[in-house]
C-alpha cells in the first residue's frame, strides 16, 4: 500500500513493489503494445489510476 509522507512542506508518495506492479499492469492493459509516446499520452490522459493509501 502506498504511503503519503509529508516532509519539509512536500508530500512524497512511497509505493510498495505491489503498487508498482499494479500500475504497470494497468498501463499494459490500457496502452496497446506498439504505439508512439504521443499515443501513450493520449491513452493515459483520459485514464485515472488509483493507488490505495496505507491506513
Amino acid at each position: 500500500m502506498a504511503r503519503i509522507i509529508e516532509s519539509s512542506g512536500r508530500r512524497i508518495i512511497k509505493m510498495s513493489v505491489d503498487d508498482i506492479i499494479s500500475i504497470v499492469q494497468d498501463y499494459q492493459r490500457i496502452v496497446p503494445r506498439a504505439c508512439s509516446a504521443e499515443d501513450v499520452r493520449n491513452y493515459l490522459s483520459d485514464t485515472v489510476i488509483f493507488i490505495p493509501e496505507e491506513g
